[in-house]
C-alpha cells in the first residue's frame, strides 16, 4: 500500500519558524515534523511515499531524498501553483494504482493506520475519514457518522451555536483512487470542501472512523509549543530521542553537562549541548545540536534550535529560539516571544512577551523591544542622533513608530500644551506627520498644524506662540529614502540631551499618558504665519542704504 505525504504548507501561521523553511521541516523535538510522520508511515508497513510539494520544496527534496535512508521509496510531485488538497493528490495519479493512504506532512500523530485501513476495506468505503473526538472542536471540520460509521453530514469551523458534534476531521484518509476521476486534472479542488460534499450528496459510500490516540495539527505557535511539550512529557506513543542520563532527561552522544547545573524534565538535549556552570533548565525544554549554555543562564519552559548561544545569567522563558541565535549575557526573553535565525539579541536587552522577530536582526545592547521586529534592520535603544530621530522610511520609521512617538513626546510635556508640527513638500513626510500628529492628542497635547513651511519659519513660530515645543518632519539632504523628526524647545531651540532622554525614557517603557474623552488635544491651523515670518525679517534685518553711482548700484 502507498501513501501520499501532503507537504506543500507555507505555514504563515508559524512564521517566523517558515520563513526559511516550509512547515514540514519545522523540528519537533528532535527531528522535521514530516519525518515523524514517515517513521509512522514505515512502523504500519508503507515504504511507497508520494509527497506533494509547493513551498521551498528544494528544502523537503534535499532532506530526504529518494527515501532510500529511511528505507523507504520517496516520489515527489511538485506544484507551480497551488491545486488544493484534491488537486495536488490528482496531479500525483499516476502513482496512485490502489487504494491509499492521505496523510498531513506537518501533524504529530500515533493513529493506529493499520486499523483504519482495514476499517475503509471491511465497510467497502471509497472515502474513509479517520477522526478524533475533541473537547473543543471549534477549529476544525466537524463531522457527523451513524452508528454503523457512515458519514451523514459535515460542517467546516463552527461556532458554539453551531456544534452538533465533537467528531473532527483529522485530514487522515483512506481513499480508493476511483474518487479522483470525479474531477479534472490542474484545477483547484479541496476533499473537504468539494469532493466530500459531493460524494454525499451523490450517496457514494463515505465513512469514518474515530481514531484513538494521539493527533495535533501543528498550524499555529501555540500548537508548536503544545506538540512538543506532549512528546517529552511522553503523551504520544513515538520512540524516544536520546537516551534517558537522569529522571525527566533525555540526550545524545556529546552533551557536556556540567555538575553544578540544575535540569528539571522533561527535557531533550541534542548531541554537541554545552550546559555550563549554575544553569537552571526547567522543563518541557528542548535544546538542539551544539547550542551552548553559559554560565548562570535560566532556560524555563522554551525551545532553542541549533547552533544557538545563551549568555551569561540571560534568561529565556517561554520562547522559540530559531537556528544561530546569539542571546549575550544579562539579555531576558518573555513569554511567547519568537526569535529567527542568525539574531543577535545583544547585552542586557529585553524583549517583551509575544514579540516576533523576523531572521537576520540585531538587538541593540541594553534595548527593550515592545513590538515585533519585522522590516527594521534594528532594535533600538537611543532614538535621537544628530539630526533628531532618524532612520529609513516605513522600515525604520513607520506610521505605528511615529505615533508612539508622538505619544511619548507629548507625555513629557504639560496636559493642555501646544506643539507645533511641521513637515517638507514631500508626499511621504505628510504620512508620517500625520501619525505623528494623531499621537500627541492622545496625552493631551493640541497640535497646531504648520502645513509645510521651512525649519525656520516654523522655529520662529513657535518662539512667539505659546507652544511648548515644535517638531519639523524633512526627508534626508543626504539620502532620499531617510526621514529626520527635528524636536524643538519652547524657543525653537534644539533640545537639550536630558530633555531627549526622557521622551526616549517613556517611548521604550511605554509610559505613555492616556488623557479621559474630554482632555484629548484638539488640531487648529495657524494662519498669515509665512507673512508675519517675512515682516518680521525685514523688520530685524539692517539694510546699508545703497548710494547713487556706488559700484554696488
Amino acid at each position: 500500500m502507498k501513501a501520499v505525504v501532503m507537504a506543500g504548507g507555507e505555514g504563515s501561521r508559524l512564521r517566523p519558524l517558515t520563513l526559511r523553511r516550509p512547515k514540514p521541516m519545522v523540528p519537533v523535538v528532535d527531528k522535521p515534523v514530516m519525518s515523524h510522520i514517515l517513521e509512522l508511515l514505515k512502523q504500519h508497513g508503507i515504504d511507497e511515499v508520494v509527497v506533494t510539494l509547493q513551498y521551498l520544496a528544494e528544502n523537503i527534496q534535499e532532506f530526504f531524498g529518494d527515501g532510500s535512508s529511511l528505507g523507504m521509496t520517496i516520489h515527489y510531485s511538485i506544484e507551480e501553483t497551488p491545486l488544493g488538497t484534491a488537486g495536488s493528490v490528482k496531479q500525483a495519479e499516476k502513482w496512485l494504482d490502489d487504494t491509499f493512504l492521505l496523510i498531513s506532512g506537518d501533524a504529530i500523530t500515533d493513529f493506529d493506520l493499520t486499523r483504519a485501513v482495514q476499517f475503509h476495506q471491511e465497510k467497502g468505503s471509497l472515502a474513509t475519514l479517520v477522526l478524533k473526538r475533541m473537547p473543543n472542536p471549534l477549529e476544525y471540520g466537524v463531522v457527523i457518522i451513524g452508528d454503523d460509521g457512515r458519514i451523514k453530514q459535515f460542517q467546516e469551523k463552527p461556532s458554539w451555536g453551531e456544534v452538533f458534534s465533537d467528531t473532527v476531521n483529522t485530514g487522515i484518509y483512506v481513499l480508493d483512487p476511483k474518487i479522483l476521476r470525479y474531477f479534472e486534472p490542474g484545477k483547484v479542488f479541496d476533499f473537504s470542501m468539494n469532493l466530500f460534499p459531493m460524494m454525499l450528496e451523490q450517496g457514494d459510500p463515505m465513512y469514518g472512523y474515530v481514531a484513538d490516540g494521539y493527533w495535533c495539527d501543528i498550524g499555529s505557535l501555540p500548537d508548536y509549543m503544545r506538540s512538543t511539550a506532549d512528546l517529552l512529557e511522553g503523551q504520544v506513543s513515538v520512540p524516544r530521542a536520546g537516551k534517558q542520563i537522569a529522571p525527566g532527561v533525555w540526550a545524545d552522544d556529546d552533551v557536556d553537562i556540567d555538575p553544578s547545573a540544575h535540569l528539571h524534565g522533561p527535557i531533550y538535549l541534542s548531541s554537541g549541548v554545552k550546559i555550563k556552570e549554575g544553569v537552571t533548565i526547567q522543563g518541557p525544554a528542548v535544546i538542539r545540536d551544539y547550542t551552548i549554555i553559559d554560565n548562570r543562564a535560566i532556560i524555563d519552559r522554551s525551545i532553542i534550535w541549533r547552533n544557538c548561544y545563551i549568555g551569561e545569567r540571560a534568561e529565556v522563558r517561554g520562547a522559540i529560539l530559531c537556528r544561530q541565535v546569539s542571546v549575550k549575557s544579562r539579555a531576558m526573553i518573555f513569554e511567547g516571544v519568537v526569535i529567527g535565525d542568525n539574531t543577535i539579541v545583544g547585552e542586557g536587552a529585553m524583549i517583551q512577551p509575544s514579540v516576533k522577530v523576523w531572521p537576520d536582526k540585531e538587538i541593540e545592547a541594553g534595548a527593550t523591544l515592545s513590538t515585533s521586529l519585522i522590516w527594521g534592520a534594528q532594535g533600538r535603544r537611543n532614538l535621537f542622533g544628530r539630526f533628531g530621530v532618524t532612520g529609513v522610511v516605513n522600515v525604520d520609521l513607520t506610521p505605528e513608530f511615529t505615533a508612539k512617538l508622538g505619544a511619548a513626546y507629548g507625555a513629557t510635556l504639560t496636559r493642555g500644551g501646544m506643539v507645533a508640527v511641521n513637515r517638507d513638500a514631500h508626499h511621504i513626510t505628510r504620512m508620517l506627520k500625520r501619525a505623528v500628529i494623531s499621537g500627541l492628542p492622545s496625552a493631551g497635547i493640541h497640535v497646531a498644524d504648520m502645513g509645510s513651511v521651512p525649519i525656520p519659519v516654523t522655529r520662529y513660530w513657535t518662539r512667539i506662540s505659546d507652544a511648548l515645543g515644535g517638531m519639523h518632519l524633512r526627508l534626508s539632504p543626504v539620502d532620499s529614502r531617510v526621514l529626520d523628526i527635528r524636536f524643538f524647545d519652547a524657543q525653537g531651540l534644539e533640545l537639550q540631551k536630558n530633555t531627549e532622554r526622557k521622551i526616549e525614557t517613556t517611548y521604550f517603557r511605554e509610559d505613555f499618558r492616556r488623557v479621559f474623552l474630554d482632555e484629548i488635544g484638539r488640531i487648529f491651523y495657524p494662519t498669515g504665519v509665512t507673512e508675519r515670518y517675512a515682516d518680521d525679517f525685514l523688520r530685524n534685518v539692517d539694510v546699508p542704504v545703497i548710494q547713487q553711482g556706488s559700484p554696488y548700484n
